[in-house]
């Protein structure tokens, strides 16, 4: 394993390790060092991979939120018309969804914890991923506002996103769930 892939091994694993922590305390209720001992590290070992607590909050929702929009644009791209692009993207939004329940928690709880920079660019994205939601589904619908195919998105990411508060089937069995209740309130 090449230094450069170990590094980043290292960070995806704190990533990973404080989206969890985070999501279970709050960004505010996880020290430095809790951090560090959670991943088998010092606290201070923690600022060779990142500069700060700060910063691991902002990457871990800016690479998220930038491989939702990554994965949505690709699905689209592989579909065969917009009711097939809109049921990709919410078979790609439940998968997220059941995997990457602490940054869903995180993402809701922590937001005012984010710098302002990293805010105003994961916010740039979100609203890239809804109007890719909406440009599909303003394709399946005609006539539907940009304004209320923007909102149909934002309700079906709220169902979608409740995951982490509403898993009380076996993963397997609420991603069909989800999947057909999304799909019907959208496509009708």
């Amino acid at each position: 394993m090449t230094e450069a892939v170990a590094a980043s091994s290292r960070r995806e694993q704190i990533l990973a390790t404080a989206a969890e922590l985070f999501a279970a305390r709050g960004f505010h209720g996880v020290s430095v060092a809790e951090l560090g001992t959670a991943c088998g590290v010092s606290g201070p070992a923690l600022y060779k991979h990142f500069a700060s607590k700060d910063a691991v909050l902002a990457e871990m929702l800016v690479s998220i939120s930038e491989r939702l929009l990554t994965v949505g644009r690709e699905r689209v791209a592989g579909s065969t018309g917009p009711g097939d692009a809109v049921r990709r993207l919410v078979a790609w939004h439940v998968d997220f969804a059941l995997n990457h329940r602490a940054l869903i928690v995180v993402q809701d709880r922590d937001w005012s914890s984010l710098p302002d920079d990293a805010r105003a660019r994961v916010r740039a994205l979100q609203l890239d991923y809804v109007d890719l939601w909406a440009h599909q589904l303003r394709g399946h619908h005609p006539g539907l506002s940009l304004a209320e195919a923007r909102a149909r998105a934002h309700a079906a990411f709220g169902l979608i996103n409740s995951t982490p508060r509403s898993g009380r089937l076996p993963d397997d069995e609420l991603r069909p769930v989800l999947a057909a209740m999304a799909e019907r309130a959208l496509l009708g």
